[in-house]
This record gives C-alpha cells, structure tokens and sequence, in this order.
C-alpha cells in the first residue's frame, strides 16, 4: 500500500453516521468536462462494480473541494492532486483525516509559459519574480494553490507582488503572451495534443521548465511530492520533430477518509477492507484504456538523478546571474531618479506657476460674465 499522508496536524475523530446506503457512494472528481471525471473515474467505477460496490461518480471544484466531502463523508473516495492533498491538509482537519490509497505512475504537471526568451529558466522566473506579471487561473483553482505553496518554500518568487487571476487556463495564456512581461503557470496532464499546448505555440510562447531544488527536495515521510518528468509539449511534424520539456510534476492519488472516523466499528472494518483491496490492484485493473493516459504514458519518462542536478545546476547558474544584473538596474534607476528629482520639482514648481498666470489670463473666459450696469434714467 501507498504510504499514508503524513501527519502535519491530527484532526480530533469525529464520529460520522454509518447509515449511508450503498447506493449513495460517491467517487469525487472535478470538473464534468475535466480527465479526472471523464478519464479516470469511469473505468474506477466499473471495477468496483464488478465486485459488487456501487459508486457514482460525481463532478466537483477539485482536490481541496474534494477533501472537504470526504470529511464529511469519509467513506467516499476521491481523485486529487499529491501536492494539494499536502498542501491543503492542514486546514482541512489534518491529514489525519485521510487515507491515501494509491498513487501510480500517472502525473500532473507545472507548466510556465512565457513570450520573452531571456526566461529560458526557472531561476530566470525566480530570480525576476519582482518585476514580472504573473497570470494564473482563478484564485480558488489548483494551479494558484501550488503558486502559492512555491512562494512559501522561494523567497525570490514569494517577492511576485503582480499576481493576476483570470477566468480560465486558456485566458490565462493569452494575457500572458501579450506581454514579454508576464508568465502563465497552470497545472495538468501533459498531453500535446491538447489545444491549450498548441495554443502557446500559435501565440508566439514557449514552454519554461519548472525544476528547482526546493521543489524537488519536498518530501513528506519519504514520499517525494515533485518528480521531474520529460514529456512531449508540441507534436512532431513533416516540418519539424516534437518539443519536449522537462518540468516538475505531482501524483494523481487516489484518496478516501480515514477509517477511524466512522464511528460504527463494522462499517470502519469495511472501509479498512475496501482501502487494502484498491490498493492492492493492479494499475491495469482501473486504468483507461487508450486515450489520453495512453499518450500520457507513452509520451513521458523520469529523468535519472544526474539528469535531474545536472538541470537543477542550470537554474540556480540563471538565477544568480540574473541578481546581480537586476540590482545594477534598480540602484541606477534610482541614482537617475534622485539625479532627476530637483529637475521634477523645479517643472512641478514651474508648472504651477504658469497654471495659476494662465487661470488669471483667462478668468473672464472661463467665468459668467456680469450683466453691464444700465445708466441711471432720472
């Protein structure tokens, strides 16, 4: 069995009514229209019914929604992102609340995109963080929670003060690629044939790996949250061979609450039994034949660990040669602006007074004029 989520805060247990009928199991997905929903859970759902467990698989707003219905209903399971599980657990009742079941070799991904090519690299992001835009999906979404948790462990990225948040990933990119000043991140399965990664291409962007140490570094109990995977970003042509790209991805798990939380001890034992047996499945058992897990497969590979530090190397190099030159151009903007200031206030200066002349030259122009006095008869 897949280790179980670490323990970043235990949740006090909490009984929860064992009266649920069978019919009313829930597998929690995300989006109707999202892989997880029309993917993954289909092929789950008709191996549990196979041996006779009934569940419906049910549209939601993603992992930290999902976490929040296991809490309530801790016999459910749920599909979620690794580094969101980590991420959100904490204020989720702890990840004593729950259970990892599994996770296999299917990931999703960090994926930067940018117009400007002097961001080549993570570090060149980081290290620009302050002066770049930074476009991302809604605020609530799974790519703008991993943001954040970056900026947590990067002090350099946690300087970004211009965030922006837009409707959706695809209006995310066109903002960004708009400008040599802004960066797009968005989060998902890496699938080249995918319109959102032909979009990049058709709008003049490119694709920036997002490896770094500290991301790489994060483990929880051993379990290494970010992997660094080469996969395929723009398909092979006539005209040309594929692009790849390697960047830092995360597990899709498989997720349900913690048995102890239901408060009838056969139904706990049921759960216990359920969770041993998922587990204990081949990957093949719940897999989706063809399609897209087929061409996620076929189309990505870890790196070795000197491939992974030889990348690693590249992006600390950018980053710290990019500070030095960032500093130059702040203190000799500022050297400019404090040479320029008794200027600007002479023209300030300056200005107002020809404001005022200018109001006295016009004043009868621009006021009512007084009715003339009319002579006196007598």
């Amino acid at each position: 069995m897949v280790p179980l989520l670490a323990a970043l805060a235990l949740a006090p247990i909490i009984p929860f009514s064992s009266a649920r009928s069978a019919d009313s199991q829930h597998i929690y997905t995300g989006g109707e229209s999202g892989a997880y929903h029309t993917t993954f859970c289909p092929p789950l759902a008709a191996a549990l019914a196979a041996e006779g467990h009934k569940h419906v698989c049910t549209p939601s707003n993603g992992t930290a929604d999902n976490m929040r219905r296991i809490r309530t209903n801790p016999s459910d399971l749920a599909f979620g992102q690794l580094d969101l599980l980590a991420i959100e657990q904490a204020s989720q009742g702890g990840s004593g609340a729950f259970t990892q079941i599994r996770s296999d070799d299917v990931r999703e991904c960090i994926f930067a995109v940018a117009r400007n090519e002097a961001l080549a690299t993570y570090g060149d992001i980081a290290a620009r963080a302050e002066h770049l835009q930074f476009v991302l999906p809604p605020a609530n979404s799974g790519t703008s929670a991993t943001f954040r948790h970056l900026q947590s462990i990067d002090s350099d990225l946690a300087a970004a003060g211009d965030v922006r948040y837009a409707a959706s990933v695809d209006e995310a990119i066109r903002l960004a690629l708009a400008s040599d000043n802004a960066v797009a991140l968005f989060v998902q399965f890496p699938d080249p044939d995918n319109a959102r990664f032909r979009l990049v291409g058709d709008l003049g962007g490119h694709f920036v790996p997002v490896i770094d140490r500290a991301i790489l570094d994060w483990k929880i109990r051993g379990q290494q949250i970010y992997h660094a995977q080469e996969t395929e970003v723009a398909e092979a042509s006539w005209l040309k061979g594929g692009t790849s790209l390697v960047t830092s991805c995360t597990p899709l798990v498989l997720f349900t609450g913690a048995a102890e939380r239901l408060g009838d001890s056969e139904a706990a034992a049921r759960h216990r039994k359920l969770i041993a047996s998922l587990a204990a499945w081949p990957p093949d058992k719940m897999r989706p034949k063809g399609g897209l897990i087929a061409s996620v497969l076929k189309r990505t590979r870890q790196l070795s660990a000197g491939a992974v530090e030889g990348l690693v190397d590249v992006s600390e190099s950018a980053r710290q040669k990019a500070k030095p030159l960032l500093e130059k151009a702040k203190e000799a903007t500022a050297k400019a602006l404090e040479a320029a200031k008794p200027h600007v206030d002479s023209a300030k200066e300056s200005g107002a007074d020809t404001i005022e002349k200018a109001k006295e030259t016009v004043k009868e122009l621009i006021e009512p004029a007084k009715p003339a006095e009319r002579p006196d008869a007598n």
